[in-house]
């Protein structure tokens, strides 16, 4: 029984793109489907059932990390996602919501984009054949996001929980703020550090070589492509569930990190990065829904661990609710402030960290 729900549980992060397809064709209060799971019934449902902090043996880990049954799950989400994003400019090209109807379709697809787009991108991102480095791509496309993979693989990972990092939030930033600073200098430090690799290499900087210039023609290509095949209307409301997939991907950011520091050693470099530099949730729904983005610790000790085998550490600070109750609750900075603060101070006590600014 173990074995087959272990293998058959993340058939539930299907819930959302196939939601958002049946709420875009039935519309109606359907349209609000995903965003009514996401949100809603999954941090419902997270303060009922109990965490799962239950760890593969080794013998485990090594069959599960070559089953393909866990990269198809992943792979098959690209032809959904675009479907998706194609099936509601369709209708948004045609008229055929109403406000409410729009509003509603609008978020379920940023959602798709976002959680499930991005998030999986993330994840085959780190892979190391190309075959899958491609999807990720593919799947950062309709977010207007390539970039992504380029400042997060080589300076997020390297930089995190320090001031050198954009996507890590510190203590006291609010939600809003934060979302400025670590789009538009996630952008600049992807741009500098395309430009340290291509000078490492020997090659020019304004040239195909650049693989920021690369995606810039992509992501314009792409918008010129919706805008040719249906109409000025779909392009804006393309851009707009764009940015709500990056705005969903960057306050899942926000929280993962919030006002955990790595020490500045005497040598001037930061501290290795350890399980307590990464907030976690044991919330199974969220592990599902979101193959395991939550197990973050393990993610940062070894980046390129499939999901299917990320483990829980005790010592890995825990967020008070699973990850989509812990973005709503991000969307309100004095109540995320007073519930998460106090934890911060608690992690920086026991670690004996009143060196570090709080």
């Amino acid at each position: 029984m173990n074995r087959w729900w272990k293998s058959v549980k993340y058939l539930g992060a299907y819930l959302v793109p196939y939601g958002a397809f049946i709420g875009i064709y039935r519309q109606g209060l359907w349209v609000w489907s995903v965003v009514g799971i996401a949100f809603v019934l999954i941090p419902l449902l997270e303060l009922l059932l109990p965490f799962s902090k239950a760890n593969p043996t080794a013998a485990q880990e090594e069959e599960w990390k070559h089953k393909r049954f866990y990269d198809l799950l992943l792979y098959l989400h690209v032809p959904l996602i675009y479907g998706v994003l194609f099936y509601y400019l369709y209708k948004v090209s045609i008229s055929a919501f109403t406000p409410v109807e729009l509003a509603g379709a609008t978020l379920s697809v940023g959602v798709v984009l976002g959680a499930m787009g991005i998030n999986i991108a993330h994840e085959l991102g780190h892979r190391n054949t190309a075959f899958e480095r491609v999807l990720a791509k593919l799947l950062l496309l309709p977010n207007n996001y390539m970039h992504f993979i380029i400042e997060h693989n080589r300076g997020h990972h390297k930089n995190v929980s320090t001031p050198l990092d954009p996507a890590s939030s510190r203590y006291n930033e609010n939600l809003f703020h934060f979302w400025l600073r670590s789009v538009s200098r996630s952008y600049i430090s992807a741009w500098h550090l395309e430009k340290v690799k291509l000078e490492r290499n020997g090659d020019a900087f304004w040239s195909w070589k650049n693989e920021m210039i690369r995606f810039a023609v992509f992501q314009l290509a792409f918008a010129v492509f919706i805008l040719l095949i249906f109409n000025g209307t779909a392009l804006l409301f393309y851009l707009l569930v764009s940015l709500i997939g990056i705005l969903l991907l960057e306050t899942v950011n926000y929280i993962e990190h919030y006002g955990l520091q790595r020490r500045l050693l005497p040598e001037g470099i930061y501290e290795t990065v350890k399980p307590t530099h990464s907030w976690n949730s044991s919330h199974e729904l969220g592990r599902i829904f979101l193959f395991e983005l939550t197990r973050h610790s393990d993610h940062h000790f070894k980046a390129n661990r499939k999901y299917q085998v990320l483990r829980h550490f005790d010592e890995s600070p825990q967020l008070p609710a699973g990850y989509p109750g812990s973005m709503l609750l991000a969307l309100l900075p004095p109540l995320w402030f007073y519930v998460m603060n106090k934890r911060v101070k608690a992690i920086r006590h026991d670690l004996n960290y009143s060196d570090l600014s709080a």
